[in-house]
């Protein structure tokens, strides 16, 4: 049996006649940028996230590095990171012009370590992006008041946090800003690439538009240089069809990693995601943590199941950052990391026979081996 890491292709198959609906009206209005497809899934998105404001964009690395712009962070200012993310978290604050600060994350949780924060703040630093990294939502609270102690923005890197809460509170509506991706393997994936920013702040959300459209707001009155960054009208209308089904996938997806706790919890080294009762993750991944993660995922792949590692390097060690200097003494955890996380298959349509047979090849393997 194969079992894919994500499988885009059942997906489609299940929601086929919506999305060839939503396909053919767009080209048959010929309304490819802006426009009320883009409007229609801007104000539905911000409904379902309960934001005031969302601005479509063309990613979320986009999201990300505009917001910053908008907030007026740039040249000599320095932004906080997780060491264990995706590098469009940091690259982001690079783009913008500011310097990326890292800080190391939780053992439990893969998140930002808020007790290690306040060690990173300096007269420079001006924001803090916390990341609800594999669809955990970071410890906010502890976040939020330390950015608020030494007047910081923070924002919600919620790429793969589409639908998670935190203390019943939806992610996306809990720091300044929030900024969300759309690719095709997110929760809520376009069939290209996607993004948007989501606030309450009327002002920011009015400059997050302008650096997103060339500084402007009205054709050809441009306000200051900018980006060219925006949701095309197809990508709109496909999400627009897809959020309807959103609810639905992420109860499936958090079927499946209850299954996953259930079966593997007392399974050999494994440690599994840290359940702590009091928020709900949405598990844009299953991330599990082995002394034996190598030797785990070639017996996997040889059995036809198709694992991924999130993240075999740490933003601070990538070469991109070598300028910086950090060795993995700096970073403990994400080092730790590196050679012990793996990504488990995960998607809303994962059957019960790929599920069972993943679960019996782990057993199996520390039963074997």
């Amino acid at each position: 049996m194969h079992v894919p890491f994500v499988d885009l292709k059942v997906q489609y198959q299940s929601i086929k006649n919506e999305i060839d609906l939503a396909v053919r009206q767009v080209i048959g209005d010929a309304a490819f940028i802006g426009g009320k497809y883009v409007a229609q899934f801007e104000k539905e998105f911000a409904d379902f996230i309960g934001a005031k404001y969302c601005i479509g964009c063309a990613n979320g690395t986009d999201a990300l590095q505009i917001t910053l712009k908008a907030m007026g962070i740039g040249q000599n200012d320095e932004v906080i990171v997780p060491a264990n993310s995706f590098i469009a978290t940091s690259e982001a604050v690079t783009a913008a012009g500011a310097r990326v600060v890292f800080c190391d994350v939780q053992d439990k949780t893969n998140n930002i370590n808020p007790l290690l924060l306040e060690e990173k703040i300096n007269a420079n630093t001006k924001a803090i992006i916390a990341v609800h990294l594999y669809g955990k939502p970071a410890d906010m609270d502890a976040i939020l008041d330390i950015a608020c102690r030494y007047n910081l923005k923070v924002i919600e890197d919620a790429a793969q946090a589409h639908a998670a809460k935190y203390k019943q509170r939806t992610i996306g509506t809990l720091a300044d800003a929030a900024c969300f991706s759309f690719y095709p393997g997110k929760n809520l994936g376009a069939y290209g690439d996607g993004g948007a920013m989501l606030t309450d702040d009327e002002e920011l959300a009015k400059r997050m538009r302008m650096w997103a459209n060339h500084g402007r707001l009205e054709k050809y009155n441009h306000e200051f240089e900018a980006y060219n960054s925006r949701l095309d009208a197809l990508q709109a209308a496909i999400l627009s069809v897809k959020l309807t089904h959103l609810r639905e996938w992420t109860e499936k997806r958090r079927a499946v990693a209850r299954r996953y706790h259930k079966e593997l919890r007392e399974v050999g080294d494994l440690i599994l995601p840290h359940e702590d009762g009091l928020n709900e993750a949405v598990y844009h991944l299953y991330v599990i943590k082995s002394r034996r993660r190598n030797h785990l995922r070639q017996y996997l792949k040889e059995q036809g199941i198709t694992t991924g590692i999130h993240y075999p390097i740490g933003l601070p060690f990538l070469k991109a950052y070598g300028y910086l200097g950090h060795q993995e003494s700096d970073f403990p955890v994400t080092a730790a990391n590196q050679d012990m996380v793996l990504s488990l298959p995960m998607f809303a349509e994962l059957s019960d026979k790929q599920l069972n047979y993943v679960i019996e090849h782990i057993k199996n393997f520390f039963t074997k081996k």
